[in-house]
């Protein structure tokens, strides 16, 4: 049986402001059941401070009440009410579950009186007298004290409020579980408007005959070998995002006639993909686009990580309708199954002509001129990257896992992590270190799933382990998919912007402020992005 991958989850953050509160709410309610213990002296408290109050309400008389210093005051009437009010709020709870329903109904009209004289008393802006005080605070102590009676004593309501925090904190988890889940799924929910557009370039790759004519003279044209030109790779399943990054390369290009964008996609999306770019000028650059399908030598007897896919213990993981709530929804994402994912270690295979190549992710935005990465002096390295390890957690430690032998033995925790999504490879030292033999050895290392986190990245950590060489920082700024926060200067100055998390630019989940940055390189003149997109 297929053991799960290893969870390496940090601790679950609660989300839901109204369940922190909660839960302070009964902490507070604790703390002020020693209330009780004092309880019996309440009357002569209110015989001893009757001279203070009236003197104090002499002074402000005139004056208007600061409601604040009056609830912190610990000789006013109002502060005395307000701990009575909590305390019964608590009784009730408790009567209510002990099924004495009189007195819970009794308590919480006797607490509506008390909050309706509170109100009044900040709504005229003068302390609450003994006169008015006084009747409602007895009341109120009778029924605490008949409700001690009945056997709620400081014991019962401390272990009736631990059974309540157990179980909320029970619900908190469960709901940001649940949130987690719900966050999951629409980021991977492909929108109407998408799947509108995908409909209709198909149709016209169908009904075309022309679009075939011309996908085939690209495929052959010997610019997507030609080694003196910026070659470009994108993987993806999605049109409008692989158009964005596009659009946005040759935009900000300063040769755009030099740049080559090869794009591979799935059977799918093949047609819509192929009409896209053939219907849309893009600064007469050059794009080929191949479906995976065509892949013939990508098989399961080559590839570990295909035949990982098509066991079923796998698929049943990550496709199965039965939830773990044990195991963090996102390791389950089934975005981890697409083989377009893995095809970032298989580029000199797809490209065996080509010498160095820039690979971009489908959630970029390019905002300066790429083709000086290609002047970029590698050191004999075979992967340029931007390392993330500014942040403490961004270190191998947190993607591997260093309790097994096989990693601790070879690579060192801290050493610093880097991204996908904007990476220049050199494809001929690439093949000189024999890059994708690296890869599937540890594919097969990791066949029970115990080595890594799910994704693409740490087995790319270990692939590469030895042959990255870094790059500066604004060559490639992270996090626009999850950073409500990131420096808008940091952002001006970037090459490449990525919108990596689950707040993808074209989901209604985007962060707002980065939106337009994505926005601006739509092709929003095509009829289809009208008809979709806009409607």
């Amino acid at each position: 049986m297929r053991r799960r991958p290893a969870d390496f989850r940090r601790p679950v953050r609660r989300r839901f402001s109204h369940w922190i509160w909660a839960l302070f709410g009964l902490f507070t309610i604790v703390g002020l059941l020693l209330f009780v213990v004092h309880h019996n002296h309440s009357e002569d408290r209110i015989e001893q401070s009757v001279l203070e109050r009236n003197s104090r309400i002499e002074r402000v008389a005139h004056d208007r009440l600061n409601f604040t210093e009056e609830i912190s005051s610990a000789t006013s009437f109002s502060r005395q009410l307000a701990e009575q009010i909590t305390l019964a709020k608590a009784y009730v709870v408790i009567a209510k579950e002990h099924s004495n329903l009189h007195l819970a109904w009794e308590l919480s009209s006797k607490i509506r009186s008390s909050q309706l004289l509170l109100s009044k008393a900040v709504m005229r802006g003068e302390p609450i007298t003994l006169e008015e005080a006084e009747p409602i605070i007895k009341s109120l102590s009778s029924l605490i004290f008949k409700a001690q009676d009945a056997h709620y004593d400081i014991s019962t309501t401390i272990m009736t409020m631990k059974s309540h925090i157990q179980a909320l904190e029970e619900r908190a988890n469960a709901a940001t579980v649940q949130s987690t889940v719900f966050g999951q799924v629409a980021a991977e929910a492909l929108p109407k408007s998408l799947h509108c557009l995908n409909v209709k370039l198909i149709a016209d790759w169908m009904k075309y005959p022309s679009f075939q004519k011309m996908a085939d003279e690209r495929k052959n044209s010997q610019r997507v070998v030609d080694n003196n030109l910026y070659h470009f790779c994108i993987f993806s399943d999605n049109v409008l995002a692989t158009s964005v990054v596009v659009n946005s390369t040759v935009s900000n290009a300063d040769h755009p006639k030099q740049l080559v964008f090869h794009i591979v996609t799935n059977g799918i999306n093949y047609g819509a993909m192929q009409t896209w770019f053939l219907s849309n000028d893009f600064k007469g650059s050059t794009i080929e686009v191949q479906k995976i399908e065509d892949f013939s030598w990508l098989n399961a007897s080559y590839a570990p990580v295909l035949k990982q896919m098509l066991d079923l213990n796998t698929r049943a993981y990550y496709f199965g309708g039965l939830q773990d709530l044990a195991v963090d929804p996102k390791l389950r994402n089934p975005k981890y199954m697409l083989l377009l994912n893995h095809l970032r270690f298989y580029i000199p295979e797809i490209y065996p002509q080509l010498e160095k190549v820039v690979f971009l992710d489908d959630d970029v935005v390019v905002q300066k001129d790429l083709t000086p990465l290609f002047s970029v002096d590698l050191h004999g390295n075979v992967n340029g990257v931007v390392e993330t390890c500014l942040e403490a957690f961004h270190r191998y430690y947190k993607y591997l896992n260093f309790s097994n032998s096989i990693i601790s033995s070879k690579f060192d925790p801290q050493a610093c992590g880097w991204a996908f999504g904007m990476n220049v490879f050199d494809l001929i030292a690439w093949r000189k270190a024999n890059v994708t033999a690296r890869y599937h050895y540890w594919q097969e290392q990791n066949a029970d799933g115990l080595l890594w986190k799910p994704g693409t990245l740490p087995p790319g950590l270990l692939t590469f382990y030895g042959l990255t060489e870094p790059l500066d920082r604004r060559w490639h700024v992270l996090g626009l998919g999850y950073d409500l926060n990131i420096d808008n200067r940091l952002i001006e100055s970037a090459a490449v912007i990525h919108f990596n998390g689950n707040m993808k630019p074209w989901l209604k989940l985007a962060i707002t402020r980065y939106r337009p940055l994505w926005k601006r390189y739509l092709n929003q003149s095509h009829t289809y992005f009208e008809d979709c997109i806009t409607s």
